[in-house]
């Protein structure tokens, strides 16, 4: 076991930890200090138990919020994840029919037949300008 002097709201203890944990203790003391502080800013002086007290609920509340939110983030990725997987287990959608209209024969009759006059004239246009 590791000794450890810790300072919570201008007041030391001794307290053990177990080896290579030193860091974590300190961090959590340094957390219940930050909640001290603000209560001795608020308040004032208090009794030494007191003040852990209300430090720790202070913290503990936070802790509680913090693990609602939590909460809250792990149900949303839930929620999106088990669209996600609908999603890809979803079949592929049928593929869309297209419709093409059909060009009526007299249409496509008369347009060849403006053709052929097109390239009719165009020979014409061509003799001309070889003759002269």
């Amino acid at each position: 076991m590791a000794e450890q002097t810790i300072t919570i709201g201008g007041k030391e203890f001794n307290v053990a930890c177990q080896e290579g944990e030193e860091h974590f203790l300190q961090t959590a003391a340094k957390m219940l200090d930050a909640e001290a502080q603000v209560l001795l800013s608020q308040i004032g002086r208090m009794p030494e138990n007191r003040m852990l007290l209300m430090a720790a609920l202070m913290l503990a509340d936070r802790t509680a919020g913090l693990e609602d939110q939590l909460r809250d983030a792990r149900a949303q990725l839930s929620n999106r994840e088990a669209r996600l997987a609908e999603q890809e287990n979803r079949p592929a959608p049928a593929p869309e029919r297209i419709e093409v209209p059909v060009i009526p024969d007299d249409v496509t009759d008369t347009m060849a037949e403006i053709a052929a006059r097109a390239e009719a004239l165009a020979d014409q246009v061509e003799e001309r300008l070889k003759g002269g």
